[in-house]
């Protein structure tokens, strides 16, 4: 009796993990025509896929577009993402608009595969009908691209997309976006953009062990692709906090008068992402961060940032001469600034988020290897100084910039 009981419970376990695991293919149809689609629709789209930063992930080489092929470092392995041009082999030509919803809302594919949650469903899933339709079009009126990227490169068991089930029993929701009915238009609207397809936690929040964003530590910061992505709520280490119009500023032309300028991933979402953004959208983006950073009034945040200046240009380092040589000599001239004339053409270290955030990556690899035109700025350039500063000399200029940013010292500076 109880063997034949046990039977009946790993029968029904077997039965209830399948019908989790497994989800049915959606039939295949003829790619639309883009006169399918009306055209205010597509350049709504347009919009759209630029806040998600979707040619950015999906583009490795830029004569092929929306071709997929861009990797993905994990710890699990290397993934690459898809073809998404409407190409009907190798993109996404013949998914219906009911496949491209389930996509994006739940993570399976056309074909009833899950996908890796590096593509932020978790994220879009809060995105609604209308703006959904909306980048169906967009991508479906596109170029379709003959292009099939590299396969994965991933550990077993992680290479079992099956398993990608129970990661999403773990850590989906599936919620849709709920506005905050105590918070005006224009901080939901920017909260919508942020949490949906903006994925900003994705890239600003810390992951636990099995690669999910951890629930109470968003908005944290974290290191991604070898650059610090800096907290953006009221843990962050800036001397002096963001403003709406610091935001606004940094978000549409890629610089901010008292944070430094955007570099590594950011440089993509502000440069050929939120491009594409109304200003009423950028507005709101600043609306909503200004909200959880803490952010405090213009006027108060230029006194924070000149009595900041002032402060780090008298202060004494006599731990640190080495480094203050090398910034007298390499750095001063491009990066000295009037305390009550702050420029975001020439940052300012005591506060830039490079100097002050907890981990020195986005220092050293900038000092390294600059920054060019189309990164930073709009015309201006920062070149890299690998072949002039030897490890000891970076380790040493960092230390100064650090000791007279008034932060407290890095102790992991030496680490390869």
């Amino acid at each position: 009796m109880i063997k034949k009981i046990l039977s009946g419970v790993i029968v029904i376990a077997v039965v209830v993990a399948f019908l989790i695991i497994w989800k049915p293919a959606i039939d295949e149809i003829d790619r639309p025509s883009a006169d399918s689609f009306s055209q205010d629709q597509i350049a709504k789209g347009k919009v759209l896929a630029g806040l998600g930063n979707c040619a950015s992930c999906h583009t490795s080489d830029p004569s092929k577009p929306l071709a997929g092929g861009v990797d993905f470092p994990t710890p699990f392995g290397t993934l690459y993402s898809t073809n998404i041009s409407p190409h009907p082999e190798q993109g996404i030509g013949t998914w219906s608009e009911e496949a491209f919803i389930r996509a994006m809302r739940e993570g399976v594919s056309r074909d009833g595969s899950h996908l890796y949650p590096a593509f932020p469903y978790t994220h879009f899933t809060k995105v609604t009908d209308e703006d959904l339709s909306a980048l169906y079009a967009y991508v479906m009126s596109r170029q379709a691209v003959d292009h099939r990227g590299p396969d994965n490169q991933l550990d077993f068991p992680f290479n079992l997309r099956m398993l990608q089930a129970g990661w999403k029993t773990l850590f989906f929701d599936g919620e849709r976006f709920q506005p905050d009915d105590s918070k005006g238009d224009a901080w939901n609207r920017g909260a919508y953009i942020a949490e949906g397809l903006g994925h900003c936690t994705a890239c600003h929040s810390p992951r636990n062990a099995f690669g999910a964003e951890i629930a109470d530590k968003t908005y944290n910061g974290a290191v991604v692709d070898n650059w610090y992505a800096p907290a953006l709520n009221t843990t962050h280490a800036a001397p002096v906090p963001w403003t709406e119009d610091e935001l606004f500023q940094y978000l549409r032309s890629g610089g901010s008068n008292w944070h430094g300028i955007a570099a590594g991933s950011m440089s993509s979402v502000v440069h050929k992402g939120v491009i594409e953004a109304p200003d009423d959208d950028v507005r709101a983006l600043a609306v909503y961060f200004r909200d959880i950073t803490g952010a405090v009034d213009s006027d108060e945040a230029t006194k924070m940032a000149a009595a900041h200046v002032r402060q780090a240009q008298k202060a004494v380092a006599p731990d640190a001469r080495t480094g203050e040589e090398i910034f007298s000599s390499a750095c001063a001239s491009c990066h000295y600034n009037a305390p009550s004339s702050l420029k975001a053409a020439r940052p300012e270290l005591s506060l830039n988020s490079a100097v002050t955030a907890p981990d020195p990556v986005n220092l050293l690899r900038i000092t390294l290897h600059g920054i060019d035109e189309p990164t930073g700025l709009r015309g201006l350039a920062m070149p890299g100084f690998s072949s002039g500063l030897s490890d000891a000399d970076l380790i040493a200029l960092a230390r100064y910039l650090r000791q007279t940013s008034g932060q407290p010292p890095r102790a992991n500076l030496e680490q390869p």
